[in-house]
Parts: C-alpha cells; sequence; structure tokens
C-alpha cells in the first residue's frame, strides 16, 4: 500500500550544481499510473493520499451513475467515484470488483473525502516532463481534463516498445463532484 506522501524541500540558495539539480527535479513528473478498462492512465502523485484495496460499497440512492457509493476507511466515510464510468472509458477487460484498487486523494484537491475506483494500480514512476506531448492531445468532455500524453519505452521480452499513457488533470476530471 502507498501511504500519505511527504513532500520534500528544495534548497533556497546553493551551488550551481545544488540549481542545476533543483531545475532538474522540478522537470520531473512523479505520477501514479493506473489502469481503466485496458488503457493506461497517470495522475501525480501529489495528489494522492493513499491506495487501498477495495472494500465493500454501500450504496446510494438517486446519485449520478459513476458515484458508486460510500466507503468507511479507517472511521471515516469516503464518497467512491468509478473513474472509468466518470470518463466513459469503454470496459475492455472485465475486473472483479474485490481485484480493484480505491485510489484515495488528498482532501486539499478534491475538498472532500474522496476515493477512485480503478481497475489497478501500476506503479508509481518518475518521468520527464520531456516525456508528455501536449500537442496532440484533444479536449475531453470536461475542459482540458487531459494534460497530455506520456511515451514510454518498456522492454517486453528483449524488446523494446512504447506504451502510451493518459495524463490526467484530475483535480478538473473531480471538480464538478
Amino acid at each position: 500500500m502507498i501511504s500519505e506522501v511527504e513532500l520534500q524541500s528544495q534548497p533556497k540558495n546553493g551551488s550551481p550544481s545544488q540549481k542545476a539539480a533543483t531545475k532538474a527535479a522540478s522537470d520531473e513528473v512523479q505520477l501514479v499510473e493506473f489502469l481503466l478498462g485496458g488503457e493506461q492512465f497517470a495522475i501525480d502523485l501529489f495528489d494522492v493520499k493513499e491506495i487501498v484495496e477495495y472494500s465493500k460499497v454501500t450504496e446510494l440512492p438517486d446519485t449520478p451513475p459513476y458515484i458508486r457509493g460510500v466507503i468507511d476507511l479507517r472511521g471515516e466515510i469516503y464518497t467512491i467515484v468509478d473513474l472509468k464510468n466518470k470518463l466513459n472509458v469503454k470496459d475492455g477487460k472485465q475486473v472483479n470488483d474485490e481485484d480493484k484498487k480505491v485510489v484515495v486523494m488528498d482532501q486539499r484537491i478534491t475538498n472532500s473525502r474522496m476515493g477512485m475506483l480503478v481497475d489497478n494500480v501500476q506503479n508509481v514512476s518518475k518521468i520527464s516532463s520531456e516525456q508528455i506531448e501536449k500537442s496532440t492531445v484533444s479536449s475531453c468532455a470536461k475542459e482540458n481534463c487531459i494534460i497530455g500524453i506520456i511515451r514510454k519505452i518498456v522492454n517486453k521480452g528483449g524488446k523494446e516498445s512504447t506504451e502510451l499513457v493518459i495524463f490526467l488533470d484530475i483535480k478538473k476530471v473531480l471538480q464538478d463532484i
């Protein structure tokens, strides 16, 4: 389980090498990568509080279809958003609810206790901001909820291939909930 993330402070002043390292670090983005319907997505790691195993969701009446319901997480009630439904992602690979994960969002991002139901969490990674292709992205129903497309070079069975990961602005995706 990924627990709460602590932000690391960067030096305010320093040698040229420290300043170069700080600039290089600021050009890097830390991501949580996950699957929805067989497609890879990512959000900023610092928008996430933690990732937990699926637990039974209590359904709420008269809510939008993307609101799955609520869960009790260590004595606090969290609203669970079915991100696949919210983003209208086609259900490519059927995943049992018990095998899914809940990405618990930082309350500073959502202004409430909220978690997102995803098919699976792949990993936490760090990429260069240069790997994010922003010019080819068309906006989705929520204005510009896609930040860009990340190209990842992966080595599978001795062969290199490129995987595309959709980098979401989760604040915009969840802003009307």
